[in-house]
């Protein structure tokens, strides 16, 4: 192990073997194993001594020690009890890092946090990663910056933009509550154990969103949920009058949803709104 507390992956392999841990597939347990890719991560969340992070998935705790020498305190959430003795031993002279063994997907982050604002890290396991940052983005106002590794395809996926192939709900959702960017790209043989995909590291930094986010996203869901048809046709389960509504947003009722950016869909709801 370094003087930072990166792991490289003999010392991720000696870890595991010590504590007789096998990487759990359920869990989506893949440990970063390069210390310059946990040092970049931590990079691009740009702490200082003021900084309140909240980690999702502590794995062996290389990332959490570069966070801890970093900022004022790291809430580092772990779903797998099996690692705390790994933790234990990794993290034991912290003091500014507290371990929470519960899952993360389920945690309402705005309760649980403290005051003040926060920035999440994470190398988030690829089954529940959309899921997290999602639910982070509309319900955890007090987290304004994400700094997160996902598989390449949710990368993709939250980055995308109105009229490419990817875009969908969640490239939506992101939008309309973020400035998102793509950091850089993490191959697979950075891991311990390797997984078969490829990853990579996004930023999103919360901004002001429209009072009418909530319903946007929900018309999008239903239009999404029938991407084939035309809006005027999706949307007929959840507009009154969807032809005069589109026309009043400024939006030809015959497009189809990968056609509008996140703000056509708060235009929509916000003619909706002036017809009640």
């Amino acid at each position: 192990m370094v003087d930072d507390g990166t792991q490289a992956r003999s010392e991720i392999r000696r870890l595991l073997a010590a504590h007789d841990h096998r990487p759990t597939y359920s869990f989506g347990q893949n440990f970063l194993a390069d210390p310059n890719i946990v040092r970049r991560i931590v990079a691009e969340a740009k702490l200082d001594e003021s900084s309140q992070v909240v980690e999702i998935g502590a794995g062996t705790g290389t990332i959490t020690s570069v966070l801890a020498e970093q900022a004022k305190i790291v809430v580092a959430y772990e779903i797998d009890e099996s690692l705390e003795p790994i933790l234990a031993e990794t993290l034991g002279t912290r003091k500014n890092v507290e371990l929470r063994f519960e899952d993360a997907s389920r945690t309402d982050l705005d309760r649980a946090l403290g005051a003040g604002t926060w920035t999440l890290v994470g190398n988030l396991p690829y089954n529940v990663g959309t899921g997290i940052v999602l639910d982070t983005l509309k319900r955890a106002s007090r987290v304004t910056r994400i700094v997160v590794m996902v598989q390449r395809e949710v990368a993709d996926r939250l980055l995308a933009n109105a009229g490419s192939k990817t875009y969908g709900l969640p490239s939506v959702i992101a939008g309309l509550h973020a400035e998102k960017r793509f950091a850089f790209a993490v191959h697979p043989q950075v891991f311990e154990p390797r997984p078969r995909v490829e990853s990579a590291v996004i930023v999103l930094d919360r901004k002001v969103s429209s009072r009418h986010a909530a319903r946007a996203i929900e018309l999008a869901s239903t239009a999404f949920g029938q991407r084939r048809k035309m809006l005027r046709g999706s949307l007929l389960s959840v507009l009154e009058d969807p032809e005069s509504t589109l026309a009043k947003a400024g939006i030809d009722p015959t497009s189809r949803p990968e056609q509008l950016v996140p703000l056509e869909f708060v235009a929509i709801a916000r003619a909706e709104e002036r017809d009640r």
